[in-house]
């Protein structure tokens, strides 16, 4: 699934190729939206929100969509758009100007609201890891509501604090050392707010990278600590990397992690030898 970072950078490449600009191609392939057709509207601004994209127009109608697990927006020159691009099966949405055409492949959400509707889709979000509203200590309150839940899992929940997915959660609780199954009441504000203000300080300097980066190399295979490193050298004390899950099912994510360095193997982690995925090269993070 896409982290903050990776949709901040899909909504200001939508917002540069659009914004300001008259809408003269729209298509958008979602039963409920069938028959909608932006043409005529201006963009306003696209505008990210945690994991969703808010793209306003000047009618006072917003089109929303969120990227899930494999979806993302594509921008095309209109004079190199071919037929065979617009019509692949995974295409959900067209939205184009003169100078621009926005393709959404393979989206999770699709919505057409009221600008001042919003809240419905993304009221329920905390604080936004790259927003405007951004405040470590409401995350860090709205994490201790659930002190007994696994600090792995409450950072992945988005009504705590709005754009960790699983590469960043992975990433920062390597850094603080902290054990990803740790109950979040175990941890203390002080450590929580060590946490929180790490992640935001990562993802808020990777979000003008071409990809997520946390080791500070963008050379590939370097990008990252734990996440998508199962098997291979952890960076810091050697051991092997390891991939176990959080959370319960059917919300339960990957985890990535050095049992070393951050206190002993998952619960649901058996020991067994694991095998390195895609030769260490952490592809999930590049999504946006």
């Amino acid at each position: 699934m896409p982290e903050g970072d990776a949709v901040w950078r899909t909504a200001r490449r939508l917002h540069e190729a659009l914004s300001g600009r008259v809408i003269t191609d729209s298509d958008l392939r979602w039963p409920s939206l069938a028959t909608a057709d932006l043409r005529g509207r201006t963009t306003v601004a696209v505008v990210p929100r945690g994991k969703h994209i808010l793209h306003r127009l000047d009618d006072g109608l917003t089109l929303h969509s969120h990227l899930r697990m494999e979806g993302s927006w594509r921008t095309h020159d209109p004079a190199r758009l071919t037929l065979r691009t617009l019509r692949a099966a995974d295409v959900r949405a067209v939205v184009g100007c003169a100078t621009a055409t926005a393709v959404g492949l393979r989206l999770g959400m699709l919505d057409l609201v009221r600008t001042v509707d919003e809240s419905r889709l993304v009221g329920h979000l905390g604080p936004d890891l790259l927003g405007a509203d951004w405040d470590p200590d409401q995350a860090v309150a709205n994490l201790l509501r659930q002190p007994e839940r696994e600090i792995g899992a409450a950072l992945l929940d988005q009504r705590n604090l709005a754009g960790v997915g699983t590469m960043w959660d992975a990433e920062v609780l390597f850094l603080q050392r902290v054990w990803p199954w740790a109950p979040v009441g175990e941890l203390g504000p002080e450590e929580l707010r060590a946490v929180v203000v790490r992640v935001q300080a990562l993802v808020d300097a990777s979000k003008v990278r071409r990809w997520s980066v946390s080791t500070g190399s963008d050379r590939a295979g370097e990008e990252l600590y734990v996440h998508g490193r199962s098997g291979l050298p952890c960076r810091r004390c050697g051991g092997p990397v390891r991939l176990s899950t959080i959370g319960r099912a059917p919300q339960d994510r990957a985890m990535f992690y050095c049992p070393t360095c951050q206190g002993g193997l998952g619960p649901q982690d058996d020991g067994r030898r694991q095998r390195p995925l895609g030769e260490g090269r952490a592809g999930p993070s590049r999504n946006g």
